[in-house]
């Protein structure tokens, strides 16, 4: 819908590989792109309401900690996830859209994209650069979250948990396409059946004449053979 940034994604499975270059504006654009802050905006408020990390407080210092918080956050996991490690380790950070195949294969293949990548050199192997990503950047966001959170358990969760949860971004990417032509296919069977209703309504409503037939009425044209009386 225009909305959820896609840059990292591409449905050429022959891409060629990306320089170190190309991989930081990646990270930069879809860092800058509405969407992040978008998404940051929702989490904050989700954790408002759910008064998560009491020590931030209520009202509008509250909901700027968490939002400063839930964006640092992503940015932070997308310059090392997306950026730094995939140049070190010449890591391809793009998600390689599948689009084909049975709905099951495409569900495992967006579902290991977390934890298995393509590399610059062409092969497939661990998304290290991915799952090292978001756990560098749970433990920086240990610095700016409260003392209660700064413990290696919460970092190690948090980090596991970010690339859980990219899982579920990955599904909305390899699955949004085929909803949005069924979502097309459907309005446009709705279309054709309100004209189709529209049609027979307004041939009820003026049906019509039907032309006589030529063969059923007499010539009335006057003979030209015959003398009038």
């Amino acid at each position: 819908m225009g909305v959820m940034a896609t840059f990292n994604t591409t449905r050429n499975k022959d891409a060629l590989p990306l320089s170190p270059g190309q991989k930081f504006r990646l990270f930069f654009k879809s860092s800058t792109d509405p969407w992040p802050f978008m998404l940051a905006g929702v989490v904050s408020g989700i954790g408002q309401a759910d008064n998560s990390y009491p020590e931030w407080g209520q009202g509008v210092q509250g909901y700027a900690k968490r939002y400063g918080a839930a964006y640092t956050d992503a940015f932070v996991g997308n310059f090392f996830g997306n950026a730094v490690l995939p140049s070190l380790l010449r890591e391809d950070p793009r998600y390689f859209q599948k689009g084909t195949g049975s709905a099951t294969g495409r569900f495992f293949w967006a579902a290991s994209s977390t934890f298995w990548c393509k590399r610059d050199n062409g092969k497939w192997g661990p998304n290290y650069a991915n799952v090292g990503g978001n756990l560098i950047g749970s433990a920086i966001a240990r610095a700016y979250y409260p003392a209660s959170e700064r413990t290696v358990s919460d970092t190690i969760t948090d980090g596991i948990t970010v690339s859980l949860e990219g899982i579920v971004g990955a599904e909305v990417i390899e699955f949004w396409p085929d909803m949005v032509r069924q979502h097309k296919r459907k309005q446009a069977e709705k279309l054709a059946r309100l004209a189709a209703q529209k049609e027979a309504q307004d041939a009820a409503q003026n049906p019509s004449t039907k032309s006589a037939d030529p063969k059923s009425q007499q010539d009335t044209k006057p003979n030209s053979d015959q003398n009038p009386k």
